[in-house]
């Protein structure tokens, strides 16, 4: 069965992209963490990070930095952080996360409910910052 993230990149379910190129897409994440919080995520399906072809792996890598960069000049964040937990889906995905402190990175503080017209503004704001 295809994975949720399969899914939303195969266009079933909707999804808010920032990047999108034949190994890996970017879309902003239902449950951020903070303003701007988004996934790096694999076409295709691996659940663990440390599975993923060397090739793969160091793309989406390659991207993430592209969209950390895009994200401080869009958000004026301080940092950006990555973590890669692979719990919640068992599809690896890259979590990129504008952070002023600790306090952004703890998922502890993901939202539960998200503005999807404001997605939509901040998706717009990095994708800007990424050409």
């Amino acid at each position: 069965m295809a994975t949720l993230f399969t899914r939303i990149i195969a266009g079933e379910l909707p999804g808010t992209f920032v990047h999108q190129d034949e190994h890996c897409v970017a879309f902003m994440t239902i449950n951020p963490i903070s303003r701007g919080h988004l996934l790096v995520v694999p076409r295709i399906e691996i659940d663990q990070w440390t599975d993923m072809p060397d090739e793969i792996s160091q793309h989406c890598f390659t991207v993430a930095k592209r969209i950390a960069r895009a994200q401080k000049s869009a958000l004026g964040c301080t940092r950006v952080a990555l973590i890669i937990a692979g719990f919640e889906v068992p599809h690896c995905h890259i979590h990129v996360i504008p952070a002023e402190s600790i306090d952004d990175v703890s998922f502890a503080n993901a939202a539960q409910h998200v503005d999807f017209a404001d997605l939509a503004v901040i998706a717009e704001q990095i994708a800007i910052h990424l050409t």
